[in-house]
């Protein structure tokens, strides 16, 4: 159960990060109506109404390679001439 609620959490943050950089847009081109509801003595019947309807653009992502010549630098190491360390020896005295 906590996995199901985790993972509708993550999709509405990444809808609401899409409306909000702009990549997700979002416009409603029809509203809904409720329908019409009659009860009689042979029961409740419902007529007509009618589902919203959206219309969603979205940005797009185009990937591809280039050729591109980067310089790197280059690293020289080099030990100092005359400041070397005197061998290390366990001998206690």
């Amino acid at each position: 159960m906590r996995a199901v609620i985790f993972i509708i959490i993550i999709a509405v943050l990444v809808v609401l990060a899409g409306l909000g950089t702009g990549y997700i847009d979002i416009n409603q081109i029809r509203g809904a109506q409720a329908p019409q509801i009659a009860a009689t003595h042979n029961g409740v019947t419902a007529k007509g109404g009618q589902a919203p309807a959206f219309e969603v653009e979205t940005g797009s992502v185009k990937v591809g390679t280039q050729q591109k010549t980067v310089n790197m630098p280059t690293l020289e190491v080099q030990k100092p001439a005359g400041n070397e360390a005197a061998p290390v020896t366990n001998n206690a005295m």
